[in-house]
């Protein structure tokens, strides 16, 4: 029978721990994708699993309106537009949760195909050019929702869907999106910081070091022996 791995009993190497699509995996410090790198990265992929509960909201009201419209032939006014916010803030925070996991899709042709000292660097310049462009996409989701949120006179006027039901929900999703650019333009810069640092790769002090071939830190060779 083939002994499973023996679970860390160190303190260090639970902390280590990061959430795949395969479960919980130890982290391998070669700036390979998948693992959460920095705390505000960690809550924001915390935070996912209360927002994924606005999937079942939605679904829940969804049923309601049809109940309603052929059971009782009374629909309702406020279902369809609150189905459409919900699904709007969901696929809002998608990016900077996605960005927390480290799961945007890209190609790693030449990624792959380098060491981890040149990984590092690659990960500089890809965090300077999303650095650039969340910084341009904040700057226009800033003047989307300052319009949304104030008249053209400066007073606070939220704007609204201009329905029956009228709810404030296109101000609401400019909100949204203005906050999800922002997280991520913060989660970029604590990248490139952690890139220009070295920190989590390695050929850093806390991987294999330069002269140890690059290889996974400690706390992954610890996990990975067989008891």
């Amino acid at each position: 029978m083939t002994k499973l791995p023996n679970r860390p009993t160190d303190r260090d190497a639970y902390e280590e721990l990061s959430n795949t699509d395969a479960g919980q995996q130890p982290v391998d410090r070669s700036g390979q994708e998948g693992h959460i790198r920095t705390v505000l990265d960690f809550a924001v992929a915390e935070s996912a699993k209360v927002f994924a509960w606005l999937v079942f909201v939605g679904a829940v009201i969804s049923v309601y309106e049809v109940v309603m419209r052929y059971a009782f032939n009374n629909p309702t006014s406020w279902v369809h537009e609150t189905t459409v916010f919900l699904i709007s803030v969901i696929f809002a925070l998608g990016g900077p949760i996605a960005l927390a996991r480290d799961k945007h899709i890209r190609v790693r042709l030449i990624y792959d195909w380098v060491g981890p000292k040149a990984k590092r660097w690659l990960d500089v310049v890809n965090s300077i050019i999303t650095f650039v462009f969340l910084s341009g996409m904040t700057f226009a989701a800033w003047i989307m929702f300052y319009k949304s949120t104030h008249s053209p006179l400066g007073a606070i006027q939220l704007e609204r869907s201009g329905t029956s039901w009228n709810p404030p929900f296109p101000a609401f999703t400019k909100t949204i999106i203005l906050i999800s650019v922002a997280v991520m333009l913060v989660q970029t810069i604590f990248h490139l910081v952690n890139a220009i640092r070295g920190k989590g790769y390695a050929d850093d002090d806390h991987g294999g070091g330069k002269d140890k071939g690059g290889g996974p830190g400690p706390v992954s060779t610890t996990l990975g022996k067989e008891g």
